[in-house]
Protein backbone atom coordinates (compact mmCIF):
# COMPACT_ATOMS: atom_id res chain seq x y z
CA UNK A 1 0.00 0.00 0.00
CA UNK A 2 2.87 2.45 0.53
CA UNK A 3 3.57 2.71 -3.01
CA UNK A 4 0.03 3.55 -4.11
CA UNK A 5 -0.25 7.05 -5.29
CA UNK A 6 -2.91 9.67 -3.66
CA UNK A 7 -4.59 9.71 -7.42
CA UNK A 8 -4.89 5.73 -7.33
CA UNK A 9 -6.32 5.68 -3.81
CA UNK A 10 -9.26 8.38 -5.40
CA UNK A 11 -9.50 5.96 -8.35
CA UNK A 12 -10.07 3.45 -6.30
CA UNK A 13 -12.54 5.38 -3.89
CA UNK A 14 -14.16 6.32 -7.04
CA UNK A 15 -14.57 2.70 -8.50
CA UNK A 16 -16.46 1.90 -5.13
CA UNK A 17 -19.02 4.45 -5.39
CA UNK A 18 -19.65 3.67 -8.92
CA UNK A 19 -20.41 0.36 -8.33
CA UNK A 20 -22.87 1.77 -5.26
CA UNK A 21 -24.83 3.71 -7.98
CA UNK A 22 -24.70 0.60 -10.39
CA UNK A 23 -26.79 -0.71 -7.55
CA UNK A 24 -24.51 -4.02 -7.32
CA UNK A 25 -25.17 -3.96 -3.58
CA UNK A 26 -29.03 -4.85 -2.73
CA UNK A 27 -31.30 -2.02 -2.85
CA UNK A 28 -33.03 -1.02 0.17
CA UNK A 29 -36.33 -2.71 0.39
CA UNK A 30 -38.50 -0.25 2.17
CA UNK A 31 -41.96 -0.99 4.46
CA UNK A 32 -45.16 -0.76 4.19
CA UNK A 33 -46.60 1.95 6.55
CA UNK A 34 -50.34 2.00 5.97
CA UNK A 35 -53.30 2.69 9.04
CA UNK A 36 -55.46 -0.73 9.64
CA UNK A 37 -58.46 -0.97 7.20
CA UNK A 38 -61.79 1.64 9.09
CA UNK A 39 -63.71 -1.78 9.08
CA UNK A 40 -65.05 -5.42 9.07
CA UNK A 41 -66.38 -4.93 5.52
CA UNK A 42 -62.63 -3.12 4.03
CA UNK A 43 -61.29 -5.63 5.36
CA UNK A 44 -63.10 -8.68 3.99
CA UNK A 45 -63.37 -6.77 0.16
CA UNK A 46 -59.60 -6.11 -0.17
CA UNK A 47 -58.75 -9.61 0.68
CA UNK A 48 -61.79 -10.81 -1.42
CA UNK A 49 -60.33 -8.81 -4.86
CA UNK A 50 -56.39 -9.92 -3.84
CA UNK A 51 -57.54 -13.88 -3.76
CA UNK A 52 -60.23 -13.69 -6.50
CA UNK A 53 -57.48 -12.31 -9.06
CA UNK A 54 -54.40 -14.61 -7.74
CA UNK A 55 -57.06 -17.93 -8.45
CA UNK A 56 -58.04 -17.13 -11.74
CA UNK A 57 -54.53 -15.71 -12.79
CA UNK A 58 -52.79 -18.45 -10.86
CA UNK A 59 -50.54 -20.02 -14.06
CA UNK A 60 -49.34 -16.21 -14.43
CA UNK A 61 -46.14 -14.80 -13.02
CA UNK A 62 -46.53 -11.23 -14.54
CA UNK A 63 -48.41 -9.42 -12.22
CA UNK A 64 -48.29 -8.17 -8.61
CA UNK A 65 -51.44 -7.66 -6.51
CA UNK A 66 -51.70 -6.10 -3.12
CA UNK A 67 -53.87 -4.45 -0.60
CA UNK A 68 -53.36 -1.32 1.94
CA UNK A 69 -49.62 -1.49 0.92
CA UNK A 70 -47.52 1.75 0.62
CA UNK A 71 -46.57 2.60 -2.96
CA UNK A 72 -43.44 5.12 -2.59
CA UNK A 73 -42.93 6.58 -5.75
CA UNK A 74 -40.25 10.00 -5.16
CA UNK A 75 -38.96 11.51 -7.93
CA UNK A 76 -36.13 12.04 -5.43
CA UNK A 77 -35.68 8.45 -4.38
CA UNK A 78 -36.97 9.79 -0.95
CA UNK A 79 -39.11 7.63 1.41
CA UNK A 80 -40.42 10.53 3.31
CA UNK A 81 -41.60 12.71 0.63
CA UNK A 82 -44.23 10.60 -1.76
CA UNK A 83 -46.18 7.99 -0.73
CA UNK A 84 -50.03 6.71 -1.10
CA UNK A 85 -51.45 3.21 -0.25
CA UNK A 86 -54.01 2.23 -2.66
CA UNK A 87 -56.39 -0.24 -0.96
CA UNK A 88 -55.96 -2.28 -3.72
CA UNK A 89 -53.73 -2.04 -6.87
CA UNK A 90 -52.23 -4.52 -9.42
CA UNK A 91 -49.47 -4.12 -11.35
CA UNK A 92 -49.29 -6.03 -14.87
CA UNK A 93 -45.45 -7.17 -16.52
CA UNK A 94 -44.01 -7.49 -13.11
CA UNK A 95 -42.36 -9.96 -11.06
CA UNK A 96 -44.99 -12.05 -9.15
CA UNK A 97 -43.04 -12.48 -5.94
CA UNK A 98 -43.92 -11.17 -2.01
CA UNK A 99 -42.75 -7.67 -1.33
CA UNK A 100 -42.89 -5.04 1.94
CA UNK A 101 -44.30 -2.35 -0.56
CA UNK A 102 -43.96 -1.23 -3.85
CA UNK A 103 -41.11 1.59 -4.86
CA UNK A 104 -41.44 2.74 -7.65
CA UNK A 105 -37.29 3.65 -8.53
CA UNK A 106 -37.27 -0.05 -7.67
CA UNK A 107 -39.32 -1.42 -10.04
CA UNK A 108 -38.71 0.51 -13.69
CA UNK A 109 -40.65 3.04 -12.52
CA UNK A 110 -43.87 1.36 -12.78
CA UNK A 111 -47.35 2.50 -11.67
CA UNK A 112 -50.20 0.60 -10.77
CA UNK A 113 -52.13 -0.70 -13.78
CA UNK A 114 -55.38 -1.21 -11.33
CA UNK A 115 -56.33 0.90 -8.55
CA UNK A 116 -59.94 0.18 -6.58
CA UNK A 117 -60.38 1.92 -3.12
CA UNK A 118 -63.18 1.88 -1.06
CA UNK A 119 -64.81 4.20 0.32
CA UNK A 120 -65.73 5.47 3.57
CA UNK A 121 -67.07 8.24 5.49
CA UNK A 122 -63.33 9.39 6.65
CA UNK A 123 -61.39 8.62 3.12
CA UNK A 124 -64.71 9.25 0.13
CA UNK A 125 -64.03 12.82 -0.09
CA UNK A 126 -60.23 12.25 -0.64
CA UNK A 127 -60.61 9.31 -2.75
CA UNK A 128 -63.13 11.39 -5.11
CA UNK A 129 -60.68 14.22 -5.38
CA UNK A 130 -57.33 14.08 -4.67
CA UNK A 131 -56.35 10.29 -5.12
CA UNK A 132 -58.38 10.72 -8.20
CA UNK A 133 -56.15 13.62 -9.99
CA UNK A 134 -52.90 11.96 -8.19
CA UNK A 135 -53.41 8.51 -10.07
CA UNK A 136 -54.81 10.90 -12.96
CA UNK A 137 -51.94 13.10 -13.47
CA UNK A 138 -48.96 11.33 -11.67
CA UNK A 139 -49.51 7.75 -11.63
CA UNK A 140 -51.11 7.42 -14.59
CA UNK A 141 -53.21 4.53 -13.66
CA UNK A 142 -55.24 3.76 -16.32
CA UNK A 143 -57.70 2.30 -14.70
CA UNK A 144 -59.19 3.35 -11.60
CA UNK A 145 -62.48 2.31 -9.71
CA UNK A 146 -63.99 2.92 -6.00
CA UNK A 147 -66.56 1.59 -4.26
CA UNK A 148 -68.57 1.71 -0.98
CA UNK A 149 -69.31 -1.47 0.70
CA UNK A 150 -72.26 0.27 3.15
CA UNK A 151 -74.00 2.20 0.15
CA UNK A 152 -72.78 0.17 -2.49
CA UNK A 153 -71.95 3.09 -4.80
CA UNK A 154 -69.34 2.34 -7.23
CA UNK A 155 -67.64 3.91 -10.28
CA UNK A 156 -64.99 3.60 -12.36
CA UNK A 157 -62.93 5.56 -14.75
CA UNK A 158 -60.47 4.72 -17.65
CA UNK A 159 -57.49 7.33 -18.39
CA UNK A 160 -58.20 8.52 -22.09
CA UNK A 161 -55.18 10.69 -22.98
CA UNK A 162 -54.54 12.22 -19.90
CA UNK A 163 -58.08 12.73 -18.42
CA UNK A 164 -59.90 9.92 -16.57
CA UNK A 165 -63.39 9.24 -18.81
CA UNK A 166 -66.01 7.80 -17.05
CA UNK A 167 -66.62 4.12 -17.36
CA UNK A 168 -70.42 3.42 -18.59
CA UNK A 169 -72.04 0.17 -17.36
CA UNK A 170 -73.45 -2.77 -19.96
CA UNK A 171 -76.80 -4.04 -19.08
CA UNK A 172 -75.58 -5.93 -16.27
CA UNK A 173 -74.51 -2.93 -14.79
CA UNK A 174 -71.05 -3.83 -14.91
CA UNK A 175 -67.80 -1.63 -15.43
CA UNK A 176 -65.31 -3.28 -18.23
CA UNK A 177 -61.15 -3.32 -16.83
CA UNK A 178 -58.92 -3.32 -20.31
CA UNK A 179 -56.07 -3.36 -18.22
CA UNK A 180 -57.54 -6.65 -16.35
CA UNK A 181 -59.67 -8.12 -19.17
CA UNK A 182 -62.42 -8.45 -16.72
CA UNK A 183 -65.68 -6.78 -15.66
CA UNK A 184 -66.49 -5.61 -12.25
CA UNK A 185 -69.69 -5.50 -10.56
CA UNK A 186 -71.67 -5.76 -7.30
CA UNK A 187 -72.66 -9.22 -6.11
CA UNK A 188 -74.39 -9.74 -3.07
CA UNK A 189 -73.25 -6.48 -1.31
CA UNK A 190 -69.65 -6.95 -2.20
CA UNK A 191 -67.72 -5.85 -5.43
CA UNK A 192 -66.69 -8.87 -7.48
CA UNK A 193 -65.34 -9.58 -10.53
CA UNK A 194 -66.83 -11.22 -13.86
CA UNK A 195 -65.33 -13.17 -16.79
CA UNK A 196 -65.81 -11.47 -20.29
CA UNK A 197 -69.33 -13.35 -21.36
CA UNK A 198 -70.86 -11.58 -17.50
CA UNK A 199 -70.03 -14.81 -16.05
CA UNK A 200 -69.45 -14.35 -11.87
CA UNK A 201 -66.06 -15.51 -11.06
CA UNK A 202 -65.73 -17.73 -8.34
CA UNK A 203 -64.34 -17.30 -5.48
CA UNK A 204 -61.94 -20.05 -4.56
CA UNK A 205 -63.74 -21.61 -1.99
CA UNK A 206 -66.71 -21.31 -4.34
CA UNK A 207 -64.85 -23.24 -7.15
CA UNK A 208 -64.19 -25.62 -4.65
CA UNK A 209 -67.11 -25.91 -3.43
CA UNK A 210 -68.93 -26.24 -7.12
CA UNK A 211 -65.88 -28.77 -7.89
CA UNK A 212 -67.03 -31.21 -4.90
CA UNK A 213 -70.59 -30.79 -6.48
CA UNK A 214 -69.77 -31.70 -9.83
CA UNK A 215 -67.72 -34.68 -8.65
CA UNK A 216 -70.34 -35.52 -6.20
CA UNK A 217 -73.14 -35.33 -9.30
CA UNK A 218 -70.76 -37.47 -11.75
CA UNK A 219 -70.44 -40.32 -9.04
CA UNK A 220 -74.31 -40.39 -8.84
CA UNK A 221 -75.07 -40.49 -12.30
CA UNK A 222 -72.57 -43.49 -12.42
CA UNK A 223 -74.40 -45.50 -9.57
CA UNK A 224 -77.15 -44.91 -11.22
CA UNK A 225 -76.12 -45.87 -14.32
CA UNK A 226 -74.55 -48.71 -12.44
CA UNK A 227 -77.73 -50.11 -10.93
CA UNK A 228 -79.60 -49.78 -13.90
CA UNK A 229 -77.46 -51.82 -15.89
CA UNK A 230 -77.18 -54.63 -13.08
CA UNK A 231 -81.58 -54.13 -13.10
CA UNK A 232 -81.28 -55.30 -17.19
CA UNK A 233 -78.63 -57.94 -16.48
CA UNK A 234 -81.28 -59.36 -13.43
CA UNK A 235 -83.84 -58.82 -15.49
CA UNK A 236 -82.19 -60.60 -18.88
CA UNK A 237 -81.56 -63.32 -16.63
CA UNK A 238 -85.02 -63.89 -15.11
CA UNK A 239 -85.99 -63.94 -18.74
CA UNK A 240 -83.28 -66.49 -19.63
CA UNK A 241 -84.61 -69.06 -16.72
CA UNK A 242 -88.30 -68.47 -17.88
CA UNK A 243 -87.58 -69.76 -21.50
CA UNK A 244 -85.48 -72.63 -20.16
CA UNK A 245 -88.38 -73.72 -18.24
CA UNK A 246 -90.53 -73.40 -21.36
CA UNK A 247 -87.69 -75.47 -23.16
CA UNK A 248 -86.32 -72.91 -25.08
CA UNK A 249 -82.63 -72.17 -25.53
CA UNK A 250 -82.06 -68.42 -24.68
CA UNK A 251 -78.94 -68.11 -26.62
CA UNK A 252 -80.81 -69.59 -29.59
CA UNK A 253 -83.12 -66.99 -30.15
Amino acid sequence: MENIETSEIQVLEDTCEDALSRDIFPQEELDSDEPQLETYQHLQQMLLLIKCLEWWWQDRTDFFAAGNLTIFYSRNQDKSEDFRGPDFFVVLDTVRKPRSSWVVWNENNKYPNVIIEVLSKKTAKTDRGFKKKLYQDTFRTPDYFWFDPITLEFKGFTLVNTVYEPLQPNAQDLLWSQQLELYLGVYQKQLRYFTPDGQLMPTPEEAEKKEKQRAEQEKQRADLEAQRAEQEKREKERLAAKLRELGIDPDAL
